[in-house]
């Protein structure tokens, strides 16, 4: 790689430093990357929120499949919220909350709150690392990417940064990140997104917008390059400090809670002005191999309750002061985590990294419902196995881009995911779905028979008519087999599984039409 090259990938452009109330702060430059979505972002003010829970949050536990108790029951009853404590939904059967999640089920009960089950992807990672540069890059689980799901769009669309921004046009960041380092997912083909300045007295020429001269040689040009994204950083400094002075909080934020710090702050600078349309906050502590619940005080506290009632009560929060603050209709935010937890708990009260979890999408343009179905919970499990993915993350991205942010289609699947995946019903205004559309099944899928079976199986499905796709995946949500990917007429359907060759275990099979897909669990003796 060329110097100036690695110059580029290595000095993003540019993230400094400072802080708000006292906490932490990181502003993104205009660079490429994001310059799209902020563009399309002007067309409607949208902004977009996304909460990491580090870690790997344990689904299980946070939405809790009520229909599936008995089972779940046999497979984590160390761990397991008792039913009469789970929250209840309005207009949802078999479904709840974990107890601490009383400000999430307020949303949702508002009509201000949906989730999408089982989001994961074939072939999981089990590592922090890896799974996290998964989902911030949208690769595949065998395929290593250099730049982030976001920055290849941006990028893409706009290029010649860091010439000309900022500029009385363009004179806000376009990604702020609080109190978190640079996301993977902000980074572009070319060039990173933002680096942490230290020193802010070290910018040059900010006034005149000029900067130090540099010798006429390699070295020098890198310099000048280098002096440039300094100087564009301390603007947006200035810009981000005047947004923040220009209007208060309308709301008390929880107190003792880092993840409400950062909120509060993401509600004051939109409120402010700014018309940044990305935004990263995290909270940690997801990691819950052990003590997940409390030895003594019932499976409702714990360390997984504290995060959730951290969670909940600065979501909440956040979606009030918008709300008051008069900007909640342009504001939608998510959480996710980069895997969720295994089926059946350990010995240590705790759950070890698993595959597919829920995912929260929250703010007043959301459907109010939930998108998917309970996961099944064989009778009998294995400390290997895990929820079986119901939805692409990759999906999830695609919703955000199309019709949060309203990105073409073309330009999602070639440039930005690099295949196509289907949207889902997440937005109320995305491709004209009406939420009272949302829970009607496209497709049907019965558990197969006989369950379980030595040799040959049957499958039975319906669907719309067109192309589906049925997958084979084993208990750690491995994909074993494609086993269609064809065009099905309209109506009742049959599939012939042959698994004389499978070795004996718990295996999952996923039928997917569309946007819709369904699983179910398939026992091999």
């Amino acid at each position: 790689m060329k110097r100036k090259d690695f110059l580029k990938h290595a000095i993003p452009a540019a993230m400094l430093p400072f802080f708000i109330d006292g906490m932490r702060f990181q502003a993104y430059a205009a660079t490429p990357m994001l310059k799209a979505i902020a563009q399309a972002s002007a067309k409607n003010g949208r902004v977009f929120v996304l909460i990491q829970l580090n870690g790997g949050n344990d689904g299980l536990n946070t939405i809790i499949p009520l229909d599936q108790y008995s089972t779940l029951s046999a497979a984590r009853n160390n761990i397991l919220i008792p039913d009469t404590k789970v929250l209840k939904l309005n207009g949802i059967n078999g479904t709840g909350l974990h107890p601490s999640m009383t400000g999430l089920q307020t949303l949702f009960n508002n009509q201000k709150l949906n989730i999408v089950q089982a989001v994961g992807y074939p072939n999981p990672n089990f590592s922090h690392f890896r799974a996290t540069d998964i989902w911030h890059t949208a690769s595949d689980s065998n395929q290593y990417l250099n730049s982030g799901w976001a920055g290849r769009y941006l990028e893409d669309l706009y290029t010649g940064f860091p010439v000309g921004y900022p500029s009385s046009s363009d004179p806000d960041p376009l990604a702020i990140s609080i109190g978190y380092s640079v996301s993977t997912a902000l980074m572009g083909p070319t060039a990173n997104t933002g680096m942490a300045i230290t020193n802010p007295s070290s910018f040059y020429q900010l006034v005149n917008g000029t900067v130090d001269p540099a010798p006429n040689t390699p070295a020098g040009h890198e310099l000048t390059y280098v002096r440039l994204i300094l100087q564009q950083t301390q603007a947006y400094n200035t810009t981000i400090k005047a947004a923040a002075q220009s209007v208060s909080n309308k709301v008390t934020y929880p107190s003792n809670n880092t993840l409400a710090d950062q909120l509060k702050i993401v509600a004051n600078l939109i409120a402010g002005g700014l018309k940044t349309p990305i935004y990263t906050v995290s909270i940690g502590g997801f990691d819950t191999h052990s003590n997940q619940v409390n030895a003594t005080g019932g499976n409702e506290t714990g360390s997984h309750a504290d995060l959730w009632k951290k969670v909940s009560d600065a979501i909440t929060a956040f979606q009030t002061d918008c709300e008051q603050l008069g900007v909640a209709d342009r504001v939608a935010g998510m959480t996710y985590s980069e895997f969720g937890r295994r089926i059946k708990s350990n010995d240590s009260r705790g759950t070890d990294h698993g595959a597919a979890a829920p995912l929260i999408v929250f703010g007043t343009q959301v459907n109010p419902t939930i998108i998917g179905n309970n996961p099944n919970i064989p009778s009998t499990v294995s400390v290997n196995d895990n929820v079986p993915m119901q939805y692409d993350f990759r999906q999830v991205y695609a919703s955000v881009l199309v019709d949060w942010f309203q990105t073409p289609i073309s330009t999602t699947d070639s440039t930005v995911l690099n295949k196509h995946f289907d949207t889902l019903p997440i937005f109320k205004q995305g491709l004209g779905i009406d939420a009272l559309q949302v829970n009607s099944q496209q497709i049907q899928l019965l558990q197969n028979y006989p369950n379980p079976f030595k040799t040959i199986t049957q499958i039975d499905f319906w669907t719309t008519g067109g192309r589906v796709q049925l997958y084979l995946y084993d208990h750690r949500g491995q994909l074993i087999q494609t086993l269609l990917d064809e065009e099905r007429p309209k109506g009742a359907n049959t599939y012939i599984l042959e698994g004389s060759n499978l070795p004996p275990g718990n295996y999952y099979y996923q039928l997917v039409a569309g946007a819709s897909q369904l699983g179910r669990p398939l026992v091999k003796q």
